[in-house]
């Protein structure tokens, strides 16, 4: 499904597919999760999927880091066919996932956690790549000593992405990332993911309930409802449609 490119000032009208889905199908046994999504993220962009629980969302994300595998369509990622390619394989090309329900290392300490990250890239940038961990979020400097697992749950969202950014990600995967945090939180961390897409370029991939949050930083959305995309634009565009404000903003009263 096409859609446009058009949007708040920091996507270009012309940014090219660094992710694009074709026809994809998953299946868990015999039951269909998704049938035929079409979607795509332009380098640069910010592109959110919504949808009520149980659509597809996080069944695409992980379709896209390999588990489960789609059974057909293509998952391009700068023009290679991934969808074949074991996970370990696909976390290899720049691409990192925080994953819906956070799952950091609880034993771990933050430093511990944030130094796994970098498994797959190595320590050469290390400090650079932690300093910016911690100008992004400050609580967890002062957390660095700290048990993952005694973290509040809105620590333990920042410490999932902050090593999500340790492995140098030029596409990054965030899977529900205000689930059952406060308000506050939320705003905290949807205002980093703006900026590390306005000042690093980061190109950034989100799936979320939270329509009105995600589709006001999004520069292009997509409506998924029983595995298929209904929907897409960009973000204002989605938030002016009558349809996605009774369904998933509670009537427009925001």
């Amino acid at each position: 499904m096409s859609a446009t490119m058009t949007a708040t000032p920091a996507a270009t009208a012309t940014a090219r597919p660094l992710l694009s889905i074709r026809g994809v199908e998953t299946f868990y046994g015999k039951i269909q999760a998704l049938k035929g999504v079409d979607l795509d993220v332009g380098d640069g962009e910010i592109v959110t999927l919504i949808g009520a629980n149980g659509a597809g969302k996080s069944t695409l994300m992980m379709t896209i880091c390999g588990n489960p595998r789609a059974r057909s369509g293509q998952i391009l990622y700068r023009g290679e066919d991934i969808s074949q390619l074991p996970t370990h394989t696909i976390m290899t090309r720049q691409i990192a996932q925080s994953p819906e329900g956070r799952r950091i290392f609880g034993r771990m300490t933050v430093m511990e956690n944030l130094q796994m990250g970098t498994t797959l890239v190595g320590q050469e940038h290390f400090d650079d790549d932690l300093r910016k961990v911690f100008e992004l979020f400050p609580r967890l400097k002062e957390r660095a000593g700290q048990r993952g697992g005694t973290l509040s749950g809105g620590e333990q969202q920042m410490l999932a992405i902050g090593r999500a950014l340790m492995s140098r990600p030029k596409l990054l995967l965030l899977d529900e990332p205000s689930l059952g945090l406060a308000p506050l939180i939320v705003k905290q961390i949807f205002e980093a993911v703006r900026e590390l897409n306005r000042n690093e370029g980061l190109t950034v991939f989100l799936v979320e309930q939270n329509a009105f949050h995600a589709l006001r930083l999004a520069h292009r959305g997509y409506v998924m409802v029983n595995g298929r995309i209904t929907m897409s634009g960009t973000g204002r565009e989605l938030l002016a449609r009558e349809e996605v404000r009774s369904a998933y903003l509670e009537g427009g009263h925001h």
